[in-house]
């Protein structure tokens, strides 16, 4: 099973994804945790060039370009091999993220994102959770993370509004696939929905 976790900056999806890893694994599944951008050697490398940096270092054209690069190495180098051996595949991001960040809020490049994605990607997970929190408190753990990798947070409060947004349009979007999770209270009580919302 490929799952993945999506969210805005500071949501707690990272340690939610950490947190169903474990579980399944005490449960005896074979889980093969990563994230986006990279996961795989190459893709690692495209992630400095992309999180780290000012907000606005790339257009969002050439911002898309190197994240469909990061991606394609890291499903053909990790994702894929870990499927096709049985295991449950959990990853920090996927798609939906170049679909909201890339086609929504960044720029209207919708149809592009979608586009490449068919041409160089070509699969989708099986389950997303999208960690629901609100911006402020979001922010607010971004920055006494602290780190480098900020990009993106430095685009402002407003940006992440939109970005929660989008979030949920795309789950309006592929209720089929996409369990939005309220990210309200502990740890705990977040692992928990988590856990209900498994099918």
């Amino acid at each position: 099973m490929f799952i993945s976790f999506e969210g805005i900056d500071g949501s707690g999806k990272s340690t939610q994804c950490r947190r169903l890893a474990e579980t399944l694994r005490q449960r005896g599944a074979v889980v093969t945790l990563t994230r986006e951008p990279g996961g795989s050697e190459g893709a690692e490398q495209i992630r400095k060039l992309l999180v780290e940096g000012g907000g606005e270092r790339w257009s969002p054209e050439t911002e898309l370009l190197l994240f469909m690069a990061a991606r394609r190495d890291h499903v053909e180098r990790l994702i894929e091999p870990a499927l096709a051996r049985g295991e449950t595949v959990i990853s920090d991001r996927f798609a939906d993220s170049s679909r909201v960040y890339q086609g929504l809020v960044r720029a209207e490049n919708r149809k592009l994102v979608e586009e490449l994605h068919r041409l160089v990607i070509g699969i989708e997970p099986d389950l997303t959770f999208v960690i629901d929190t609100d911006p402020s408190t979001a922010r607010a753990r971004g920055e006494a993370r602290g780190g480098n990798e900020d990009r993106f947070e430095s685009l402002g409060l407003a940006f992440q509004q939109d970005l929660r947004a989008g979030f949920l349009a795309l789950a309006r979007e592929f209720p089929q696939r996409i369990r939005v999770i309220d990210g309200g209270g502990t740890q705990d009580d977040v692992a928990a929905r988590v856990l209900a919302a498994l099918p």
